[in-house]
């Protein structure tokens, strides 16, 4: 089911060391993970305890991911990514990441004027 324009759908967080950061927050808050096949390497949906739905997902950056930054990013829908993009510059902000696919979405990642940081992306 599609949530409305405007929610959030997704949160992750691309680092470095995403298996020891796996791990941190497995320990920490209790997340199980699930390894999700990049090629050479695995990133990661992490789940809670309680459901069998995924909570967020942790990433190397690597590849693709690369140019994201190191911070737990949400991720909200829009009608059109590029459009948005453009709107973001427009508005004083910047477009970090994308506009690019992921899967059958496209997505990018944009900052606004005072530096905060989301992805936006098709549902």
């Amino acid at each position: 089911m599609k949530k409305p324009l405007g929610s959030i759908v997704w949160t992750d967080l691309t680092v470095e060391n995403a298996d020891e950061v796996r791990d941190f927050y497995s320990k920490v808050v209790g997340w199980k993970h699930e390894g999700v096949s990049m090629g050479e390497y695995d990133d990661y949906i992490m789940k809670s305890n309680d459901e069998d739905g995924s909570t967020s997902g942790i990433c190397h950056a690597r590849g693709m991911n690369d140019s994201v930054p190191p911070l737990w990013m949400i991720y909200v829908t829009v009608a059109d990514v590029t459009a948005s993009a453009k709107a973001c510059v427009d508005n004083g902000g910047k477009v970090l990441d994308g506009p690019r696919k992921m899967g059958e979405n496209e997505f990018a990642v944009i900052q606004d004027p005072a530096g905060a940081v989301m992805g936006i992306i098709t549902e």
